[in-house]
């Protein structure tokens, strides 16, 4: 797998530093699976390392969407990017919700909770169109919501924001107990202290629960070990107790991961 150059079809800014972007990848959207994501490189070769995106789309035509939050200079370049421009990407990479597909699959007419926060939001979007079930979307955000419109025909939509502003005021949690759901399995991507709360919830009610997490990466591979995660099994890798989120994840069994 080697890095390529691709042009970019559109960009619009959806929110507060929130760019969405449709990227002409055919090589990369045919093989993307739902949890995987790209690594994507600046043009200013100061920055030396690519920034890892989740894929948040494909359009079944070549079109690769992605959809991130400008947080540094790395976003920032690839935000000023318009229709037409390149973009060198390397992808699809790690490991998606397949292990948790698989085990849905197997379940009679599971609930399935689809648990999305802050940037962790778009990727759930491929996720939930991925599979057939009874599908609650929850979605978490500080304030400003985006992308909840493109959730709606996948299924039922629950908003929650820390201020109030729209849906449930709280954080998911609290949007899934004060909406009465029941889930039988949750798949959750989002920040740190919500993984938290998302383990310690599916571990009260044991519910099965898949997370991906969300890191600073490297090489993007597996070989640097500079995103791991503590873990409950020795990894064959390092022989330590850890994870590499880019290679082994970024996808996890709940019950795999230690926050603590």
């Amino acid at each position: 797998m080697n890095k390529k150059r691709y042009q970019i079809i559109s960009k619009e800014i959806i929110a507060n530093d929130i760019v969405s972007m449709w990227i002409n990848a055919p090589d990369i959207a045919d093989k993307s699976a739902a949890g995987q994501f790209v690594s994507v490189y600046c043009d200013d070769k100061s920055a030396l390392l690519p920034r890892p995106i989740s894929i948040c789309d494909t359009d079944g035509k070549g079109g690769l969407r992605l959809v991130f939050k400008i947080v540094g200079k790395g976003t920032k370049e690839l935000s000023d990017k318009n229709a037409g421009d390149g973009v060198d990407i390397l992808g699809p990479l790690g490991n998606g919700f397949g292990e948790a597909f698989d085990k849905i699959k197997d379940m009679d007419h599971p609930d399935i909770a689809f648990v999305g926060g802050g940037v962790g939001i778009p990727p759930m979007l491929i996720s939930s169109k991925s599979i057939k079930g009874q599908k609650n979307i929850i979605l978490g955000y500080r304030d400003v919501t985006f992308m909840n419109e493109d959730f709606s025909e996948y299924g039922n939509v629950f908003i929650s924001t820390e201020d109030g502003s729209a849906g449930v005021k709280g954080n998911v949690i609290d949007c899934i107990t004060k909406n009465n759901l029941s889930p039988d399995v949750i798949l959750a991507c989002g920040p740190l202290p919500m993984l938290k709360g998302i383990k310690k919830y599916s571990e009260e009610n044991n519910i099965t629960a898949f997370v991906s997490l969300e890191e600073k990466m490297a090489c993007g591979i597996g070989a640097c070990l500079a995103c791991v995660c503590k873990s409950n099994e020795t990894d064959s890798h390092s022989m330590v107790k850890n994870k590499r989120i880019c290679k082994d994840g970024p996808v996890f069994d709940v019950k795999e991961v230690d926050f603590t």
